[in-house]
């Protein structure tokens, strides 16, 4: 019989170079261009992917250009010769419009009336900027809403949404256009822009830390209530911390390396790896309760072995299933899931591994550091010289 409890020492070896280096790389983020590399879901600005006839520009040029322009930008290359750009938001700012109504007509008070619900300015685009070559009204009203200017036309630049593959024609991003096909030659197609203001980033950023927290204290008062033991719950949370580091400290080491970046999938994919991970746990935790009450007296290390070894078959075998249809959507479903069928790859993995090896274990030597300490049972060291010399 295999003492998963007796070799955790070992497991929790394993577990230190399995968080360490990804704990690493986690902390040199806020300091360092290593480590996670967010998308414009969460530090606002445009993501631009534009392909040039031109196979050898670099994405050195394209930085070049840009900051030739007054824009700080970074370059990559990505699939299929695109080059991806990411810079500060472009194409937020309300533009006036071209005609604004007289004060008092019915245009003007129904773009009044309209722009009651409107918000101030907009805070996300996914289309290129609005054409900045309109001339301000002589006399602005206070308003800032663009509805408030009583215009009954159309906006004077309409733009193409993302990813449909035509080029801006207005606007500073027009501008870009120009100065890149001048410098390096013309572009060939566009495959995406989008543009997330920062107030719209910094919310998404607030409500991913807000579900996960959220997510994990809700399992921690289920499971201590459901098992009406503190350590029950406390070393499920334990195991699931554990679970997140090891899959964003792995997003933080691809994305140092291979430049993988986290977008608002990320979340989704965390609070499945969450769930899936304590229901592991709770098979595991359940099966201990169900053996402590049949066996009465025996050692309570051995009864959580005895429960590991009877719930590892299902473990494995629900997990594996789950891994397998996984690997086909990671090969066969294209880039625009990859990462985050990657990131339920990884999480899936580690979490099985957590509910035997890592949160089975802590339950046994907090119980038995308890036990010690309210004169239970004696130093851990006393049963096994004992055992050595009859």
């Amino acid at each position: 019989m295999f003492d998963v409890i007796g070799k955790r020492r070992i497991f929790y070896a394993l577990s230190l170079f399995l968080t360490i280096p990804g704990l690493f790389f986690i902390l040199l983020s806020p300091f360092t261009d290593a480590g996670l590399q967010l998308t414009i879901d969460y530090t606002g600005g445009t993501r631009w992917e534009i392909k040039f006839a031109d196979p050898n520009v670099t994405p050195a040029q394209v930085e070049q250009v840009f900051a030739e322009n007054d824009l700080a930008a970074t370059a990559i290359r990505t699939q299929g010769g695109y080059i991806e750009i990411k810079t500060e938001p472009i194409g937020l700012a309300p533009q006036p419009s071209e005609s604004p109504a007289p004060s008092g007509s019915p245009a003007a008070s129904a773009g009044a009336s309209a722009s009651s619900g409107a918000t101030g300015s907009p805070t996300a685009s996914t289309s290129a900027e609005p054409s900045s070559s309109v001339a301000p009204s002589a006399s602005p009203a206070p308003s800032a809403s663009p509805a408030a200017s009583g215009s009954p036309g159309p906006s004077a630049s309409p733009a193409p949404p993302a990813g449909n593959g035509e080029l801006p024609t207005t606007g500073k991003l027009a501008e870009m256009v120009t100065a890149l096909e001048s410098k390096l030659g013309t572009i060939d197609g566009q495959r995406s822009l989008t543009t997330i203001g920062a107030v719209v980033s910094s919310d998404l950023l607030q409500q991913a830390l807000v579900l996960v927290i959220a997510g994990s204290l809700g399992i921690l008062a289920w499971i201590t209530y459901r098992f009406r033991d503190v350590k029950f719950g406390v070393t499920a949370l334990v195991s699931l911390l554990h679970d997140v580091i090891v899959v964003v400290g792995s997003f933080a080491i691809l994305g140092t390396f291979f430049h993988v970046e986290i977008d608002a999938l990320f979340v989704t994919a965390m609070l499945t790896v969450i769930g899936f991970s304590v229901h592991d746990t709770i098979v595991v935790f359940d099966r201990i309760r169900e053996n402590k009450a049949r066996h009465l007296g025996e050692p309570f290390d051995e009864i959580v072995n005895h429960s590991i070894l009877q719930t590892f078959g299902r473990s494995i075998t629900t997990s594996l299933t789950v891994l397998l249809t996984l690997l086909s959507l990671f090969l066969f479903g294209g880039s625009a899931i990859s990462d985050f069928v990657l990131a339920l790859l990884i999480g899936i993995t580690i979490g099985t591994y957590s509910s035997i090896f890592v949160a089975s274990p802590l339950l046994v030597d907090w119980t038995a550091w308890e036990d010690r300490r309210h004169g239970r049972l004696p130093t851990a060291r006393a049963p096994r010289a004992r055992r050595a010399t009859s």
